[in-house]
């Protein structure tokens, strides 16, 4: 599967963002900065909802599994990209550098329909409030969650698959700061033409039918909205979705940058940018957006704290 394999080389070398040992320094200080609120925000948000009982709701159930998404695939990422800042030109193995591969297509495909179960439970909660407790029910809630993660692993599984078959002969040198689909098949001396279609028509699926079913929702949504007649009844329903279409944007507009379009298209310095965003930024993005602009996530810290005082008191 690689010419590589056989020597005591590393079998890829990932390039990263930059040969400048300046700037080198400095991306390494900012993104093990972002890592850790990552981390912490991520931690933050899923013990806030599993300590505050007024939290174990749908919605929330979805936000702790996102926040698990989230962290997750930024730790896929992230760690080895410190890695190789401090190291230049930093090594990874085959088998690491589809592990790697495999792992993120599968959080990232899993977190598209996540995010689309996100968005039905807020169209069920605003457009039909009175069906809310039947149709959302907790049976209904981890049925989603489980496919969304059978979509993932099929995703993630027939595109790693499909790519390990090929020769990678060109050169082991990746032009990026992990092991993502488009360098990686720059470097094979196989024929693509059919890989790069598999994973076209499946990243397109995933990317696609997420979006479109969660755009569906909010249209409704805003429909429903726009027919409140009060301005605070307006204000309420739309406060209740705002933070999730927000965290949608950003991180739909980025992947169908990355993965929607041909690769004689790819531009390294483009593409690199616009995975920062979503391999780095975003799940230090995502709780940020969910805590601040939630006033639920805002009184479950404030009684989480009045509840840690109190108990000091009596201690």
């Amino acid at each position: 599967m690689s010419n590589y394999n056989q020597t005591n080389k590393p079998d890829f070398i990932l390039m990263g963002l930059t040969d400048s040992k300046e700037i080198q320094l400095v991306l390494s200080v900012l993104f093990l900065l972002i890592y850790m609120v990552t981390v912490l925000g991520n931690i933050g948000m899923m013990l806030i909802i599993r300590l505050d009982v007024q939290l174990h709701t749908p919605m929330y159930f979805f936000l702790t599994h996102l926040s698990f998404l989230d962290l997750s695939y930024s730790t896929a990422i992230t760690p080895k990209t410190l890695e190789n800042l401090f190291i230049l030109n930093g090594g990874i193995s085959f088998i690491g550098c589809f592990t790697q591969l495999y792992i993120f297509i599968l959080l990232a495909a899993t977190e598209c329909f996540l995010l689309s179960s996100m968005a039905y439970d807020r169209y069920i909660a605003i457009c039909k409030p009175l069906h809310y407790p039947v149709i959302m029910s907790s049976r209904c809630c981890l049925a989603l969650l489980t496919g969304s993660y059978i979509i993932g692993v099929v995703d993630s599984s027939v595109t790693v698959f499909a790519m390990i078959t090929l020769h990678f002969c060109k050169s082991n040198v990746i032009h990026h700061f992990y092991c993502d689909a488009s360098p990686l098949l720059s470097l094979s001396c196989s024929d693509t033409h059919v890989v790069e279609i598999i994973i076209f028509i499946f990243a397109g699926s995933t990317i696609l039918g997420s979006l479109i079913t969660t755009s569906v929702s909010y249209v409704s949504v805003l429909s429903t909205i726009l027919k409140i007649n009060s301005t605070s009844g307006k204000q309420k329903a739309f406060s209740t979705c705002a933070s999730h279409l927000l965290g949608v944007t950003v991180f739909y507009s980025t992947l169908i940058f990355t993965y929607l379009k041909p690769r004689k298209s790819y531009s390294l310095g483009k593409d690199q940018v616009a995975s920062i965003f979503y391999t780095i930024l975003i799940p230090m993005l995502n709780p940020l957006i969910y805590s601040l602009r939630n006033k639920e996530v805002k009184g479950a810290v404030v009684r989480l704290v009045k509840k840690g005082q109190r108990s000091r008191k009596l201690t």
